[in-house]
């Protein structure tokens, strides 16, 4: 008779977290709709204002505008962090909290370069939603928005936004990557948790308020830069001021928001990965 498989002791392949994360997007893209719309504006509407007003004048499918964008996204950028920290475990030892963090800052580096043009796109098409018809930029969806993104502005506008977006991919994969290994593992080294959904929940969950107070301010900033129309702003530093004008709260805009957004996706993201895990991950011979 076969051995009884351990599913626990599968290990994840490079591309599960970019598919997990495309999964979670789809849940949780109207949340990040109308954290780009509070992050945008100057007014001082609320998340629930904001939400009947695109409810009222454009529909419940104005909610999903741009999905196709942050789908893009995901399978970009997340498929790119999540790939390099997967597969750089076998390069960089993540038996400690400092060796998780280091790889999980490289992954962060360069999958916030990686998906910084469908990022844009998918700030853009978000933020037509609040803009009068005849100032909204219709993009068709994700592809077309970066096509006419290289035909009209060039090519190095597809990476506008790219620092910020980089450094918000570093604290982005450190807050959830490498705090939900760690949370994890720490519990699972206690007698009252197992690897199991409700600790991938608890991690997650952990994860989501880490990465998202880590990573507002650089959103803020990155949302206005990828929106700005060209020759707005000066530079980084312009938007830094621009955003100061509206007192050191108006960093964490739409913190609410976007907790209420990050959290959700942190948690499908990793309640999938996990299941991808168990389920399909490379089988541990040793």
């Amino acid at each position: 008779m076969a051995p009884v498989l351990d599913k626990t002791k599968r290990e994840g392949r490079w591309y599960f977290g970019g598919l997990a994360s495309a999964g979670a997007a789809c849940c949780t893209h109207p949340l990040d709709l109308i954290k780009v719309t509070l992050q945008t504006q100057q007014s001082k509407l609320s998340a629930v204002q904001i939400t009947i007003k695109i409810l009222r004048e454009q529909g419940i499918t104005a909610l999903y505008n741009g999905l196709s964008a942050s789908i893009l996204r995901q399978l970009t950028y997340s498929m790119t962090r999540f790939g390099i920290y997967e597969s750089g475990k076998s390069i960089v030892p993540t038996d400690t909290f400092t060796g998780k963090v280091i790889l999980a800052a490289l992954s962060g580096t360069a999958g916030g370069i990686v998906g910084t043009p469908a990022d844009m796109v998918n700030v853009r098409m978000q933020n037509d939603v609040k803009l009068p018809p005849e100032q909204r930029r219709n993009y068709k969806n994700a592809v077309d928005g970066l096509i006419k993104v290289y035909r009209n502005e060039g090519f190095v506008r597809l990476f506008s936004g790219a620092t910020t977006a980089t450094s918000r991919g570093v604290l982005m994969t450190v807050g959830q990557i490498a705090f939900y290994d760690q949370i994890k593992s720490m519990l699972l080294k206690t007698d009252y948790f197992e690897d199991d959904t409700f600790t991938h929940f608890t991690a997650s969950l952990a994860a989501g308020a880490i990465a998202t107070t880590l990573t507002q301010p650089l959103d803020v900033l990155k949302t206005r830069s990828m929106n700005a129309k060209p020759g707005e702003f000066e530079g980084l530093w312009h938007i830094v001021k621009y955003t100061a004008r509206l007192g050191p709260l108006g960093f964490f805009k739409g913190y609410i928001p976007a907790f209420v957004r990050l959290g959700p996706h942190t948690i499908i993201t990793f309640m999938l990965l996990e299941q991808l895990r168990l389920n399909f991950g490379k089988v541990v011979t040793s």
